[in-house]
């Protein structure tokens, strides 16, 4: 009866200590899994900030471009408007005479 009794407490034993490896084992891949999403967020970050500098730069050039392109369209606005007047001075006026051939 003691060794029926010290076979049983012995497979109890055994079974909470398969217990016991499977809860290590899981908490262990756990851990690993943990440590995997730490390295990912970091990576995430630095990715965020990366991108975050590189649009900081875009748009700064952006805004150059914008400048430029402001400037651009006012300078053709002035030579339009040139082009324009001479054009019109060197056109007759409706009550002005067209000259005509030199007389002798």
């Amino acid at each position: 009866m003691a060794s029926l009794m010290l076979d049983n407490a012995l497979a109890r034993l055994d079974g909470a200590l398969g217990q016991l490896e499977a809860a290590a084992r899981r908490r262990v891949e756990a851990e690993r899994g943990r440590a995997n999403l730490d390295t990912e967020l970091a990576l995430m970050q630095d990715d965020r900030a990366r991108l975050a500098a590189e649009l900081d730069g875009a748009m700064a050039r952006l805004g150059h471009v914008e400048t430029a392109a402001a400037d651009v369209d006012q300078r053709l606005e002035r030579a339009m408007n040139v082009i324009g007047a001479v054009i019109a001075r060197a056109q007759p006026q409706p009550d002005e005479p067209e000259p005509g051939p030199p007389e002798h």
